[in-house]
Parts: C-alpha cells; structure tokens; sequence
C-alpha cells in the first residue's frame, strides 16, 4: 500500500510540472511556450535636435535585448510579440551648477514612446513612454562622446522595455 501510495503522489507531482509549462530564463523572462516570434518596427524619431543615426541604433538595440536574452526568432512583421513606437525626446541639460554659474555636469536624455502588442496574451498589451539618461562633463565635446551616451542610454532603455514586455514581475 505505501509503494503505491509513494507512485501515485509521483505521478501527480509528475503531471503538475508538465501540465503548465512556461519557459524562464536568466534574464527574468517568463515566456510562454506558444510566443515564438519578436518583430520591431523601425522607431521614428520626433525629437528635435537628436542625432540621425538614433532611430536606426535605437531599434537595433532592441532587437538586439531579445536575440541575447531570449530563443525568440526576429520577423520582419506579424510577431508574436510585437514593438512599435517612437523616439519623443532628446535633450540636453546641465545638472551641476558650480560656484561660478557654468554647468559641472550636462545630462543627455532620450525618451522613447513604446506600444506593445502581444498578440498570444491581450492582458500583456501597454502602451507607455521610458525616459533615461546619462551624465557626462561639461568639458568633453559632445559630439566626440555622443555615440557612446547614446549606447548606455539604449541599454537601459531596451532593457527597461524588455523587463516590462516580458519579466511579469
């Protein structure tokens, strides 16, 4: 009676582990096992102002956040989890005011309008704006160092949209 008591409590443990699958991953991810595909359109850019290349490097990075964190394959169109937005702000600031009136520190922020669309889950849908910045010296040129801002800012950003999209935390 016990050894049969012992195989029915594994089947059940068995049947509940495999009954409700859902793939995790290291990331933080929870993706269910029918999304398959990621698509990106091209972010527009209406900011005044914001470096040319920032639309293309923009939607590269995103995509880029799904090929290394997740088994997603990239379509053109029509994916199961799809992104669309655009690029709204790009400014630059000074944040640190010394003694003699002249800026310490000037911040460069990027603010990126996103709409997902997760055709497998309705719930999962949001449509929301994601603001980051980064700092950098009054004295370094902008224009030497604006390439490597804009890639720590589309780092987070990406991976701001990803955690939101995705994570379900």
């Amino acid at each position: 009676m016990k050894k049969f008591s012992l195989t029915i409590l594994t089947i059940a443990i068995l049947g509940t582990l495999f009954s409700c699958k859902v793939n995790y991953s290291f990331s933080g991810a929870s993706i269910p096992e029918n999304v398959k595909t990621v698509s990106v359109k091209t972010f527009q850019n209406f900011a005044p102002l914001a470096n040319v290349n920032l639309t293309q490097t923009f939607t590269e990075a995103l995509k880029d956040k799904f090929l290394s964190q997740t088994n997603l394959d990239i379509v053109t169109k029509n994916g199961d989890l799809q992104f669309e937005g655009s690029i709204t702000g790009y400014t630059i600031t000074a944040v640190a005011i010394q003694g003699n009136e002249t800026a310490a520190l000037n911040r460069l922020s990027i603010t990126t309008k996103v709409k997902f669309t997760n055709t497998k889950d309705k719930e999962q849908d949001f449509e929301n704006s994601f603001t980051r910045y980064s700092d950098f010296e009054s004295s370094q040129n902008l224009s030497s160092i604006e390439d490597q801002l804009i890639k720590e800012i589309n780092d987070q950003l990406t991976q701001d949209i990803f955690n939101k999209a995705v994570s379900n935390w």
